[in-house]
């Protein structure tokens, strides 16, 4: 059996103003291509199909037309991400053509779409992203609810997950697929993901997806393999295209899944890179000349080291480069001197309050107000993803 495992779409996203539909259209004209020369039996799409709950039109428009597209080929398994509105996402769902299927229902993940070929079956359970404080009642199996944390919901999934793979009986063991929209313990993340975190805890141990073949997952934005329970399989495919700079180093792929009796093998297909990012710095003298002459057709970040801001620092960056999408001056610092922390998408927001408190205040908040703080953040977190 062979599957194609990619996830984190995110379409309609822009990166610092520019519209990626163009290029994230490419990809999905890629992702047809390639199901067609590998004769893939299956594509999993682990969750975050849309940026955001109510995507743009446009972004609707051509989701349909590539499940149309990739349907008359092969069988689509689509889960719904912490970015998507899973009942935005999974309308209609009962109506789509039997190649299409869409997994967002949490009451729905023990339903698995049951692939066969000439060794048995292999059984794909689409995880939707798993909101705690949602799926913590849904998942409950008795008047108690689930502890509030990623850990706990997971865990609930994958035993109803397995109870469904133990019930059924025949003459071979099934091959599992679990297709989950999750931060795992020892995931690289980078500055472009969504904090998912609840009770200052956003992380799930790869342990809990124990008993599944291929665990295909969505949500950390880098291509990577983790270590898990023996005789599993857990990998993030990746974003096909960088949302940050953060992102510029990596290999944009798919993951070509091959799943047979004597075990899992994995392959990855390089994504096409529509324009590549780059940072340069420099003073502006350096960059309008050789420093900055491989990085003209690159989407760039530009810093400026000049020690006073040029003149007419913009028009003459943009210039230069034509896809710079950040033009910052920055003065070269002197040795030994002490540098303001830059604040990024990747640190702790808490963390960032706590620094903030600390310097206004002279101390740092009590554990009381840090729960306080916690709360407070999470609610504002938890109304934009059910926006």
């Amino acid at each position: 059996m062979r599957l194609l495992h990619t996830s984190d779409w995110h379409l309609g996203r822009t990166l610092h103003g520019v519209d990626l539909l163009d290029h994230q259209a490419a990809y999905l004209e890629h992702l047809v291509d390639v199901v067609r020369a590998e004769q893939v039996d299956a594509v999993v799409v682990a969750g975050d199909v849309y940026d955001r709950a109510i995507p743009p039109v446009e972004a609707v428009t051509l989701l349909s037309e590539t499940l149309a597209r990739l349907s008359e080929h092969t069988t689509v398994v689509v889960t719904s991400g912490n970015h998507d509105s899973a009942t935005r996402l999974g309308f209609g769902s009962s109506l789509m053509r039997e190649r299409v299927r869409l997994r967002t229902r949490v009451a729905g993940l023990a339903e698995p779409v049951v692939l066969t070929d000439d060794e048995g079956d292999v059984l794909v359970y689409g995880v939707p992203y798993l909101d705690p404080d949602f799926a913590r009642v849904e998942l409950a199996d008795g008047p108690d609810l689930l502890a509030r944390s990623h850990e706990a919901v997971a865990a609930a999934a994958m035993r109803r997950i397995r109870a469904d793979v133990e019930s059924r009986t025949g003459s071979a063991r099934p091959r599992t697929v679990v297709a989950a929209h999750a931060f795992v313990i020892g995931g690289a993340p980078t500055e472009s993901e969504r904090d998912i975190r609840v009770g200052g805890v956003d992380q799930v141990p790869a342990g809990v997806f124990a008993g599944a073949d291929y665990v295909a997952l969505g949500h950390l934005h880098g291509p990577q393999a983790l270590t898990g329970p023996s005789g599993t399989t857990l990998r993030y495919s990746g974003s096909p295209l960088a949302y940050s700079f953060s992102e510029q180093h990596h290999a944009k792929s798919t993951v070509l899944v091959e799943l047979s009796g004597a075990g899992v093998t994995t392959s990855l297909v390089v994504a096409p890179v529509p324009r590549r990012l780059a940072d340069v710095t420099g003073t502006l003298e350096e960059l309008l000349g050789a420093a900055g002459e491989r990085h003209t057709d690159a989407w760039v970040r530009v810093t400026v080291t000049d020690a006073h801001r040029p003149e007419d620092l913009y028009r003459r960056v943009k210039q230069r480069f034509p896809h710079a999408l950040v033009v910052q001056h920055r003065a070269a610092e002197p040795a030994g001197a002490r540098r303001a922390a830059v604040i990024t998408a990747a640190h702790d927001p808490l963390d960032v309050t706590a620094d903030f408190l600390a310097h206004v205040t002279g101390r740092r908040p009590t554990p009381a107000e840090v729960d306080v703080l916690r709360r407070a953040y999470e609610d504002v977190a938890a109304s934009e993803r059910s926006a």
